[in-house]
């Protein structure tokens, strides 16, 4: 009977060293693999939707106009504002000499009519691209605070349809706001390697693009004027006029190295940049600081204002009467 009780012990013993817990490391071990598991998951959902966007996208751009109702299609956000219509978004249009149809956001702010081309928000988008993304363009353009490169072709192809304006939108991690705005603005074909003109300047975040001073103290030159033209660089497409593209993987016109690079490296803060490779606007915050949100656009120079929306005369009667409280011209 003792032989017996002391076998049974021996084997809830041995029992119970099968079944020691997982050591703590082995566990965590497992969880991380799990939480990266997952995260893959989502990232590949995240993957498939944007595709879907961008194929949505291509299906209407390649839809003939005829069935989009739209036989005198736009050109550009301009003619989309001096159509009569005021609401920022999503609009398709198709520049002169142009194979197809391409969706463009138009904002509508600041006098309306701008076609954006870059947008930065929260770094959710890498802008270290090579020379055949930044010429086609990429990022999100669908989601309204998106982060997206138009493409330098279409670019090319807007501003070279007139006289066109560039503003840049820059706010800083404290909520403060500046822009500039350069008239004559245009960008060349890939043969010129999509070679920058700029015009004057006017804003308020100072002329990081053509007046940013040099290390030495020296001035810089207008790419506008002359052969003083600024080239488009990514680091495997590089200007062999500037060796400013070694501070940074992004593309950009690098003729003032870092001084105006809105491409460069998104920082989850103003001072994180170990080197001047951050979203840098130069005169406004220095060479350290990179720049928190950014849009850039373009418009026609000679732009029509569209005629105001005038409510027909038997809706009189819904107009709001309310002293001091005028309508808006939204209806809201």
């Amino acid at each position: 009977m003792g032989m017996l009780r002391t076998s049974v012990v021996l084997l809830l013993h041995l029992a119970a060293s099968q079944a020691a817990p997982v050591p703590c490391e082995e566990k965590v071990v497992r969880l991380e693999a799990e939480i990266q598991g997952l995260k893959n998951v989502i990232d590949s959902q995240h993957r498939y939707i944007r595709e879907l966007q961008n194929f949505q996208s291509q299906q209407l751009e390649r839809l003939p106009n005829a069935h989009l109702g739209l036989e005198n299609i736009y050109k550009d956000c301009s003619e989309v504002f001096a159509d009569g219509n005021v609401a920022s978004g999503l609009y398709v249009v198709r520049p002169n000499g142009a194979p197809t149809a391409l969706s463009v956001y138009c904002d509508m702010n600041n006098g309306g009519g701008w076609t954006v081309f870059q947008r930065r928000r929260d770094g959710k988008e890498s802008f270290d691209r090579s020379w055949v993304e930044y010429k086609h363009g990429f990022g999100d353009l669908h989601s309204p605070d998106g982060e997206f490169w138009l493409g330098n072709e279409p670019l090319h192809l807007i501003t070279s349809q007139g006289n066109y304006d560039l503003r840049v939108d820059l706010e800083d991690f404290e909520g403060n706001q500046r822009y500039a705005e350069y008239n004559n603005f245009k960008v060349d074909d890939e043969k010129d390697d999509f070679q920058l003109n700029l015009g004057q300047y006017n804003g308020n975040a100072g002329d990081a693009l053509s007046d940013a001073p040099s290390s030495a103290g020296q001035q810089w030159i207008n790419p506008g004027v002359g052969s003083n033209r600024v080239k488009f660089s990514t680091f495997d497409h590089p200007d062999d006029d500037t060796k400013c593209i070694r501070h940074s993987n992004s593309g950009w016109w690098f003729s003032r190295c870092d001084a105006g690079n809105l491409n460069g490296h998104y920082y989850k803060g103003p001072y994180q940049a170990m080197t001047d490779d951050g979203v840098v606007w130069y005169t406004w915050h220095g060479w350290w600081y990179s720049i928190k949100s950014v849009v850039m656009m373009v418009r026609a120079a000679d732009l029509e204002q569209p005629p105001p929306v005038m409510a027909p005369l038997q809706a009189q009667s819904d107009i709001n009467l309310t002293p001091g409280i005028p309508d808006h011209p939204n209806g809201h």
